[in-house]
């Protein structure tokens, strides 16, 4: 008989975790933006951030940390200034492609 596991059991998944180089991160952020959704793309700016550590994005974007992570929390709606200055201390660029 297989044991049940239960939902409350199982490790909390860290997107963060598994954004381990410039390629990982580019394809995460390019289905993320294939979404259309503000929050979500607030999100995994976050979700980049934190693997790329906070407090060092958040210096280089002039943002506070903490304000940082207001701005990028699920169900967000940062300013497109803040996207803005988040991608360019990450070092990424966001580019539009024919639909």
């Amino acid at each position: 008989m297989r044991k049940k596991i239960k939902v409350s059991e199982l490790p909390e998944f860290d997107m963060a975790e598994h954004l381990e180089d410039e390629q990982a991160i580019a394809e995460y952020l390019t289905v993320v933006l294939e979404e259309n959704d503000p929050a979500l793309l607030a999100a995994a700016l976050g979700d980049i951030a934190r693997a790329r550590g906070m407090t060092e994005i958040a210096k280089a974007a002039g943002i506070a940390r903490e304000a940082l992570y207001k701005a990028l929390r699920a169900n967000s709606q940062p300013r497109f200034e803040t996207v803005q200055r988040v991608c360019a201390a990450l070092g990424l660029k966001l580019a539009a492609v024919p639909a």
